[in-house]
């Protein structure tokens, strides 16, 4: 047998034990599959973070997230579409990236004391104009372009929140979301 099939025989046979141990904590919340999972893949996701340039705080609330996300999102798992530490490792990849864009958020603009000037009616007018034709525009969209821009505009949502919420592919996500906006862009002209 050579080096190399030896290789990917002993990658293949434990990607199938943790494809089993998902497949158990989906099925039946078995708690020794997620300990298995769960010593093996813990440290492993913390040192991917932290050389991919998390501190040791970000990196360990991170690796605590995405084991979380292992236990309640197990019936999201595919092993069709990648092996178990390919998912692991992409949810540890969006929460590390979630954690940042939440620290980075700007903070909002110091509030003005004392009662503002009132806006000017027209202004007012207009902009009423403008939401009722956007809620139009939207209202417009295919079903599954609008409930993706309802959950990423309305619910603040980010897009790898959505795809763990509806199950949809990341790049899904991002494509019907990109087309929606074109049809409004070209709906508010």
């Amino acid at each position: 047998m050579s080096e190399s099939y030896t290789v990917t025989r002993t990658k293949d046979s434990e990607n199938a034990e943790w494809v089993a141990c998902i497949a158990r904590i989906r099925d039946n919340q078995d708690q020794a599959a997620f300990t298995r999972l769960f010593r093996h893949f813990a440290p492993r996701v913390k040192a991917f973070l932290i050389r991919s340039g998390a501190d040791d705080t970000l990196a360990e609330e991170c690796t605590q997230e995405v084991m979380v996300t292992l236990w309640r999102k197990a019936h999201l798992f595919d092993p069709t579409r990648a092996s178990a530490a390919t998912w692991i490792f992409t949810i540890a990849r969006n929460r590390k990236i979630d954690a940042i864009r939440r620290v980075k958020r700007p903070e909002p603009e110091d509030l003005p004391w004392g009662p503002e000037q009132e806006p000017d009616q027209a202004d007012v007018l207009v902009l009423q104009q403008e939401s009722e034709h956007l809620g139009t525009a939207i209202s417009a969209l295919p079903e599954k372009q609008r409930v993706l821009i309802e959950k990423a505009y309305y619910g603040d949502l980010t897009h790898s929140e959505i795809a763990e919420e509806t199950g949809l592919p990341l790049g899904t996500i991002k494509s019907r979301i990109r087309l929606a906006l074109d049809r409004l862009r070209h709906a508010m002209k």
